[in-house]
């Protein structure tokens, strides 16, 4: 995932654009990728050229001056190919190279001004269920990424490659093995090697340690009756020595996970102050609905410090002041053969999408879905079939009894530890990553009225709206070219935005119509030119 910097923050310190003129923001030109489906790649700028993905295994290269195509990569699939959630995140830039992982779990290398393939690497074994969506990362020479599939019942993994030849150099995987720390909490037998927990976005990372945060999803099959135990290290967010590729420390956020609460989006890397003093810190928005304040310890250690939920949560009945860990309500616990309520559904109080952190105001910008809930029952007889779902739950899609919105923009000063503002959308969910911006700005899109939004940092007052072609998923992108600063966003709907709207149209018959599909990068600048 592009966030300018490798902590998370999706912080811009351009300040071209600010509060007093940003309402004069005009399109300079539209680019189309030709592709539809969900479009979640944040356009990645350097030196003149704009880089972004679409789900058909394609890197676009434009020049930011004309707005005309440079070149185009694109790959067709292999016949057969097991792709369920068919989208991409981004490319990566290092030296002369593009690097892209194709959905069916291949690595390559581009060069960067021609867009010709380099090399290619294979990631996994996509027929066994293997594949990616990711956006690779760059840290210490290396090529690191991991696969999607944990619904296929895939054993998760981070691997390193190198950014030469693309020969991998090492791999971790996000199970341990019998007799390896952690093995412990799963079940006795061989369902540690079909336990899911994958990776589907970018960790971040901490040159100084060369230590990097990488968020897992949740275990399979999807019931926590079905697999016994804690299930490390699903549900949790791992430090990985980059040199190495050796856990350093982890910290798990939902135990014998029942929701489908994956937790694949790594905590930013910030410094916050408790008590008199300053933590240096790690916070994540999960998708349990909880907001988590945690502190990276000298040894590469995750210690717990608080949390609280920013959003309608039910599950759990408190949260242990010293180890972190969760009291789970059993009434609001999906297992085999019993059907639960609860709050937030699978899709979380946020999802993939990235918050943002501005050392301005010392607040984060979180883009949450509220009220919304599900039923969930485990089904018997789950049976791992090599590429096949691998899941074994049936879900219903609820919204909360008399609720009266579902998108919010919500805005916590981590200094306190308090919420100071909330924006919230009548009519629309929010699947839009957070830009903050050194001119007092926040940039989103996210919602069904395919609309980009610029706030007030401060105050969460609307300064600038504009409709795109399309729901906007990806997150925006800042940047200056010959002393101008321009805006880029990537519009293009589909996937699980598309499933939590067709969820909220059988909720609300009519009242949340299909948004129309089709990606197109559209670049904005003061005046629009």
């Amino acid at each position: 995932m592009n966030r300018r910097t490798y902590d998370g923050w999706g912080y811009s310190p351009l300040s071209q654009i600010t509060t007093a003129n940003v309402a004069r923001l005009r399109p300079v030109w539209i680019f189309s990728s030709n592709d539809l489906r969900p479009h979640e790649s944040a356009p990645l700028v350097n030196n003149g050229v704009l880089f972004v993905t679409s789900p058909a295994n394609q890197v676009i290269a434009i020049d930011v001056k004309t707005g005309n195509l440079l070149w185009r990569y694109k790959q067709s699939r292999p016949s057969g190919s097991v792709i369920p959630n068919d989208t991409n995140r981004g490319v990566a830039l290092y030296g002369d190279k593009v690097y892209f992982a194709l959905a069916e779990a291949v690595l390559v290398a581009l060069d960067a001004r021609t867009g010709k393939e380099v090399w290619r690497s294979t990631i996994a074994d996509n027929k066994s269920g293997y594949y990616t969506t990711l956006s690779p990362m760059v840290a210490d020479g290396k090529i690191l990424l991991g696969a999607s599939g944990g619904e296929n019942g895939i054993r998760g993994f981070i691997a390193a490659f190198s950014a030469e030849t693309g020969k991998e150099i090492w791999r971790t995987f996000t199970i341990p093995a019998p007799g390896e720390p952690g093995s412990e909490t799963w079940p006795k037998g061989d369902q540690w090697k079909h336990g899911g927990t994958p990776v589907w976005v970018a960790g971040n990372y901490d040159p100084e340690t060369n230590l990097a945060y990488w968020g897992t999803g949740n275990p399979g099959p999807y019931i926590g009756d079905q697999r016994s135990g804690d299930d490390l290290y699903s549900c949790s967010t791992l430090v990985i020595d980059v040199g190495t590729g050796k856990i350093k420390g982890y910290f798990q956020y939902n135990s014998n996970d029942s929701w489908d609460w994956d937790e694949v989006s790594p905590p930013i890397l910030v410094d916050y102050r408790r008590n008199g003093g300053t933590v240096k810190g790690l916070i994540d928005v999960a998708r349990d609905g909880y907001l988590w304040y945690l502190e990276r310890t000298s040894e590469g250690g995750i210690r717990f410090k608080e949390a609280k939920p920013f959003v309608k949560q039910n599950v759990f009945r408190s949260i242990d002041p010293i180890t972190g860990r969760a009291d789970v309500d059993p009434a609001h616990k999906p297992m085999t053969g019993k059907m639960a309520y609860f709050c937030p559904g699978w899709w979380g109080g946020k999802n993939w999408v990235p918050i943002s952190f501005s050392p301005q105001t010392r607040m984060i910008y979180v883009p949450a879905n509220n009220n919304i809930c599900a039923t969930g029952e485990g089904l018997p007889d789950v049976t791992y079939v090599p590429g096949k779902q691998f899941e074994g739950a049936r879900w219903q899609f609820l919204v909360a009894p008399g609720a009266d919105h579902i998108g919010e923009v919500q805005a916590w000063n981590i200094d306190t530890g308090e919420r100071v503002w909330t924006h919230t959308y009548a009519k629309s969910s929010n699947w839009g990553g957070m830009l903050a911006t050194a001119g007092g700005l926040v940039f989103s899109g996210g919602t069904t009225d395919r609309l980009v939004h610029a706030f007030d940092a401060a105050t969460g007052k609307v300064l600038w709206e504009h409709p795109t072609n399309s729901a906007i998923i990806a997150p925006p992108t800042t940047f200056m070219l010959d002393g101008k600063q321009y805006l880029a966003v990537y519009s293009g709907y589909g996937g699980d935005a598309r499933g939590m709207q067709g969820g909220l149209n059988r909720a609300f018959p009519g009242e949340f119509p299909e948004v129309p599909e089709g990606g197109a990068v559209w670049l904005f600048a003061l005046d629009g030119r």
